[in-house]
């Protein structure tokens, strides 16, 4: 008996640090899709549209599932290619793709980048797809466990997209499906935030898969919310009538970053020569991308989230004092000595958490490591290589060479990237001799 879609949910999410939302998701059963967008002025939320819009003119309707979905995904390349090369101000824009195609007892998959695929099937969690990125490089050769890679700084370096190079390889493959399977398609704003057990927590604990999404994204959210955030879920059953039913990409597609007229014109713009409006967009690879402001409406909820707890607790206060004055008794007055005590101790605490800080703070500062940035230039951070929670970067930027870290040869962009703590002049010393090419392996 076939299967078909008897249940889906999609949702996207800008986050709590980007200004804009550069995905895209495509929900039309029984075709899924999520697409990542990344680059400045738009250009991301223009690639990541034109990903899904591209489903709308599918190059080979005729073909088997992979084959259609590695057409699709080669057009969209084509297509997004181009128009950066014709318009400056979108150079080097690009989006990761994840699609999956239900087609009878089996799903058809598409994949480029570092979204992902899970499939949830009776209380366990597996990914289908594998990251394109450099972390996920070095997690397949053994240098990083997959526990190290979650965390690593410079984890957000994908080594696939649509759109920077003129062709592109498109990982394609197909599942059996059961009744009963429920699908995930997620951009890295949800697995970069939370955990895949917490994934699992919450695809066991919500009931409908409408509840699943938003508690997905409220998760996220809760754990920082560094990029956006973007959930496509579908569950599969067995429908008598489902093997009746033409296999079609359907009408339409959902999109978020950008819409569909605005992907066609932003196209039709390239081939004129013209560009398009200048807004800086962060970029998805930037290994310290984390804004310190909080926006100016999240500002204004922390706000009046503040005012509403002070007018309760005033409202507390009121009630539970008595309301006839000669019952009234001022609370007693600790002793002084003791108060004295007291004090001295919060003041010896603070000034030895407060000496450990500048401690830790001075040994940090005189550390460097080198690595690259988000062009992939070789560059040298002052820091150490870690991310602590709530967004806080324990590294910058100090100096960027004009070196691609992909131009050098393995064991050298191996030495680069392993993120060993050095003295300034060491790390000044490596960057000038690889910038010299000669460098020693």
């Amino acid at each position: 008996m076939a299967l078909r879609v008897v249940e889906k949910a999609a949702l996207s999410d800008v986050g709590r640090a980007r200004q804009g939302n550069e995905d895209s998701f495509l929900e039309r059963s029984p075709l899924f899709a999520v697409a990542d967008g990344m680059g400045g002025a738009r250009a991301g939320e223009v690639a990541s549209g034109i990903a899904v819009a591209t489903f709308d003119d599918e190059p080979q309707p005729d073909a088997s599932p992979e084959e259609r979905l590695a057409a699709v995904a080669r057009a969209a390349n084509d297509r997004i290619y181009k128009m950066a090369q014709a318009d400056a101000s979108q150079a080097g824009m690009g989006t990761t793709f994840t699609a999956v195609l239900v087609t009878g007892n089996e799903v058809a998959i598409g994949h480029v980048g570092d979204s992902r695929l899970y499939r949830w099937r009776e209380g366990e969690l597996e990914r289908l797809t594998d990251d394109h990125s450099l972390v996920e490089e070095f997690v397949r050769q053994g240098k990083l466990t997959p526990e190290e890679a979650e965390v690593h700084p410079q984890r957000s370096i994908i080594t696939r997209a649509l759109g920077p190079e003129p062709q592109v390889e498109v990982d394609t493959f197909t599942y059996p499906a059961r009744a009963g399977d429920v699908y995930l398609a997620c951009s890295d704003g949800l697995t970069g935030m939370i955990s895949e057990g917490d994934v699992a927590d919450i695809l066991r604990s919500h009931e409908t898969l409408d509840s699943a999404a938003r508690a997905l994204i409220d998760a996220a959210n809760a754990n920082g919310g560094r990029d956006n955030i973007t959930v496509v879920l579908f569950r599969l059953d067995e429908d008598p009538d489902a093997a009746d039913d033409p296999d079609t990409l359907g009408e339409s597609a959902t999109q978020v970053g950008i819409s569909a007229d605005e992907v066609r014109a932003a196209v039709a713009d390239a081939g004129n020569g013209g560009g398009t409006s200048q807004r800086t967009v962060p970029s998805k690879t930037v290994p310290a991308d984390v804004p310190t402001e909080v926006p100016e409406d999240e500002q204004t909820m922390h706000l009046r989230g503040r005012e509403a707890t002070r007018a309760r607790r005033q409202v507390t206060i009121g009630t539970d004092r008595p309301s006839d004055p000669a019952m009234s008794v001022p609370p007693r007055s600790p002793p002084r000595r003791r108060r004295s005590k007291t004090l001295l101790s919060a003041l010896l605490t603070l000034l030895i958490v407060g000496a450990l800080l500048v401690g830790i703070k001075a040994l940090i500062d005189s550390r460097y490591f080198v690595g690259t940035n988000d062009s992939g230039l070789v560059t040298i951070y002052n820091g150490v290589p870690y991310d602590l929670p709530f967004g806080i970067d324990l590294y910058s930027e100090e100096y960027v060479s004009p070196v691609p870290a992909r131009t050098l040869p393995g064991r050298q962009r191996q030495r680069i990237l392993d993120h060993q703590l050095r003295s300034k002049g060491d790390a000044t010393d490596l960057v000038r001799q690889i910038e010299r090419g000669r460098i020693q392996n």
